[in-house]
């Protein structure tokens, strides 16, 4: 039995003290070697967890992530972590303006099972990059990763640090609803809402990560062989349980025959299982559906759910108009891939629609950008984090101010003259 979210936010809470540049470069360290050293422990405990899961992608996609976002955080955080300068306006001269970044204090983070690791550790390191402490609740779902996740939080930060509460649904509602000085949530959007409500009686500051119906738009001047192979490549990452996952292929200078024959040739497998917690959804969801060489099933486009699985549905379209016209008319994706673009036709489409990332040639691999600030709009989720925005999202940017000795604006201060009185009027003109 682990410890309440309750009395984790005040184990952490009672620490006073944020930890100095120097430290945290250090845990950052410790967190990134204690996770690349138990890698083959991560793959066996979420290959138990799924019933399957690629050896490869739990290495790639969760511990080498985790360890290189850790890294980057170590090494960028003295930049990071600079006061900015601000120009003060001319009527407060002398005066020496500044943004800090400061800690925020405690931070939660609720991870999913689809990538327990990374969706875990990669938030906790940038919260802990900006000088916080933090809470993680893995997923009920996955018993065996979220165990080994509490020895490595344990190991590598300590638990004056960071701590792990582990627990089924209830617990997670708990979570949500305790008075967090941030709180990050990865999953669907339905649980996004319900932890937003908890979040609200509290104000408490929000990432939320949800995911949705991330659109495909195929265009006359793509390769089609090509093109397929990329979606189907993107598809098969954890079996297409992954937030940024190609779900509807918009086709348009194309038939869906032509490009459901370029699928059947390029043959991808899929090397994870869909996840227990999946299996009867994902079954409703290719019923009827077109099963391909390697596993991914080509189904109707009529489902307004996510597509959170090996799934994948196509539509022709008359023109790129009405490509944007589908896009506009469901809430923002997460993502939004083109393929086969021009520069023009790339332009209306970033002008015309609304998605956390515009991706073009390729399908969920910007996801690994470490630089690149990773994050939803609308329905698909708000915030951002990776890199300097997850290091930003974490801290609080407060200004300072250093008055000088005279200014001109303190003419205004009262008694006011009536001259003082004209020249207000006088500066409005």
């Amino acid at each position: 039995m682990t410890e309440s979210p309750a009395a984790a936010l005040a184990a952490l809470r009672a620490e006073t003290q944020h930890p100095t540049l120097r430290e945290r470069r250090a845990l950052l360290a410790a967190l990134a070697r204690e996770v690349l050293r138990r890698a083959e422990n991560f793959a066996a405990a979420a290959d138990a967890d799924y019933g399957g899961r690629s050896t490869v992608e739990t290495l790639i996609a969760d511990v080498l992530l985790v360890a290189q976002a850790a890294r980057r955080a170590r090494r960028w955080l003295w930049w990071w972590a600079m006061p900015r300068p601000v120009l003060a306006p001319f009527p407060f001269q002398p005066a020496l303006a500044w943004v800090e970044p400061v800690p925020k204090g405690v931070v939660g983070v609720m991870a999913p099972w689809n990538y327990p690791i990374q969706l875990g550790l990669w938030p906790l390191a940038e919260a802990i990059a900006a000088g916080n402490r933090v809470v993680l609740k893995p997923s009920e779902h996955t018993p065996r990763t979220a165990a080994l996740l509490a020895e490595v939080v344990d190991a590598a930060l300590g638990p004056r640090m960071a701590r792990v509460v582990q627990g089924d649904a209830a617990v997670a509602a708990d979570f949500a609803a305790q008075p967090w000085d941030h709180l990050v949530f990865t999953g669907g959007t339905g649980i996004g809402r319900a932890v937003m409500r908890a979040a609200a009686e509290h104000l408490t500051p929000l990432t939320l990560e949800l995911g949705g119906k991330c659109p495909v738009l195929v265009l006359p001047g793509a390769d089609l062989a090509r093109a397929a192979r990329a979606i189907l490549a993107g598809k098969a990452v954890n079996a297409g349980q992954t937030c940024v996952a190609p779900d509807t292929v918009l086709l348009v200078g194309h038939t869906a025959e032509a490009f459901a024959a370029a699928c059947r040739a390029a043959a991808v497998p899929v090397e994870t299982a869909v996840a227990p917690a999946q299996r009867d959804e994902q079954a409703a969801l290719v019923a009827g559906g077109e099963a391909l060489p390697g596993g991914i099933v080509l189904v109707a486009d009529d489902s307004a759910e996510e597509l959170f699985g090996p799934a994948l549905a196509l539509r022709a379209v008359p023109d790129l108009a009405a490509a944007i016209g589908w896009v506009r008319a469901r809430p923002a994706p997460l993502a939004l891939y083109l393929f086969g673009a021009s520069r023009a036709e790339a332009a209306a489409v970033a002008a015309g629609t609304r998605a956390g990332a515009l991706v073009e040639e390729r399908c969920v691999e910007h996801a690994a950008f470490t630089a690149l600030p990773f994050g939803g709009v609308g329905a698909s989720g708000f915030g951002r984090y990776h890199g300097r925005a997850g290091f930003e999202s974490f801290s609080d940017l407060r200004g300072r101010v250093r008055h000088g000795p005279f200014a001109l604006a303190r003419m205004f201060d009262p008694p006011r003259s009536a001259r003082v009185r004209k020249l207000a009027r006088q500066l409005l003109r």
